[in-house]
């Protein structure tokens, strides 16, 4: 429980920021972030991959990297989809490039690979 907490609030805080430097693009100084409360529990989750952290301890941090962008896009495709049924998905990729089904934006993989190291540092066993 601990652990979906940390991953939780990470997570809001990480988009809160990304989003809030999105407005820099639209020149809008307020520098406003926005976050749903159903990403929450879609962060939290990450403490899932606590199992996986371990077991990919020794490879090099840019495959344990690229293996965790694509844990995330699995579940953020998941979670997405499921939303986007209930129409209930606070996030809508459909005018991007690189999308998938409304849902999962291929070119954010330097943004998950980057987040899933952060989870893994946040769960990391701090005594070994």
């Amino acid at each position: 429980m601990k652990n979906f907490l940390k991953c939780g609030l990470l997570g809001w805080c990480l988009e809160i920021i990304f989003t809030a430097l999105g407005s820099l693009q639209r020149r809008d100084m307020r520098l406003l972030g926005q976050t749903s409360l159903w990403m929450f529990p879609i962060y939290g989750s990450a403490c899932l991959l606590g199992p996986l952290f371990k077991m990919l301890k020794g490879l090099p941090s840019y495959i344990r990297g690229s293996i965790y962008s694509l844990c995330i896009f699995a579940g953020e495709y998941l979670t997405g989809t499921f939303l986007h049924t209930h129409r209930l998905c606070p996030w809508n990729y459909e005018r991007a490039r690189w999308q998938i089904r409304k849902v999962v934006r291929l070119d954010y993989f330097p943004n998950w690979f980057l987040a899933g190291l952060l989870f893994e540092k946040l769960l990391s066993d701090k005594t070994s």
